[in-house]
C-alpha cells in the first residue's frame, strides 16, 4: 500500500471519528424572566437576525451536524452570547445594559451586525432599513427608560 493511500485512510478514519465528538447545543429558553423587553415587532427582528448567536436558543441548520463545522458554530455562538445575550439582558447591571445598548446602536450604524458570514447563508437575517430604524428606536427608548430609573 502506498504512503499516500495510508495517509488518506488515516485522514478518513479521523474524519469519521470526529463526527462522534459533538459540542453541546444552545437550546435553552429564548424568552424567560431575564429576557430583554421589546415590542412584538422588535422581537421578531431580533429573532430572525440576532437570537441564533445572542440568546439562549440557537436554531441549528443541518450542516452543524458535520464536524468540525459544528465545533466552529458552537464556538461562535458561545462568543456571541458572552458579548451579548438577549435572553439574560435583564440580569445585567444598569451600567452594562447601557453599554450594550450603545454597542448595539454602533453595530447598527456601522452595518456590522448581523455578520456577513451569517447573512451569506441566512439571507432572511439581513436587516432592512425599516428593521434598523425600528431597532434604533427601541434602543433609544430602552436607554431613555433605563436612564429615568437612575436616582438624581
Amino acid at each position: 500500500m502506498s504512503k499516500k493511500r495510508k495517509i488518506s485512510y488515516v485522514l478518513l478514519a479521523i474524519l469519521i471519528l470526529i463526527q462522534f465528538i459533538r459540542p453541546s447545543e444552545n437550546t435553552g429558553k429564548t424568552i424567560g424572566e431575564n429576557s430583554v423587553v421589546t415590542t412584538a415587532e422588535v422581537n421578531e427582528i431580533l429573532q430572525k437576525s440576532c437570537f441564533d448567536c445572542h440568546s439562549n436558543n440557537t436554531e441549528y441548520p443541518w450542516y452543524c451536524n458535520i464536524q468540525p463545522i459544528g465545533w466552529w458554530t458552537a464556538h461562535h455562538v458561545n462568543e456571541g452570547k458572552e458579548e451579548l445575550n438577549f435572553s439574560e439582558f435583564n440580569s445585567y447591571t444598569l451600567k452594562r445594559k447601557l453599554k450594550k445598548l450603545k454597542e448595539i446602536k454602533e453595530q447598527l450604524d456601522e452595518n456590522e451586525m448581523p455578520l456577513s458570514s451569517y447573512t451569506f447563508i441566512h439571507s432572511d437575517a439581513k436587516l432592512s432599513s425599516n428593521d434598523k430604524n425600528l431597532l434604533l428606536k427601541w434602543v433609544n427608548d430602552t436607554k431613555d427608560k433605563l436612564v429615568d430609573t437612575i436616582p438624581h
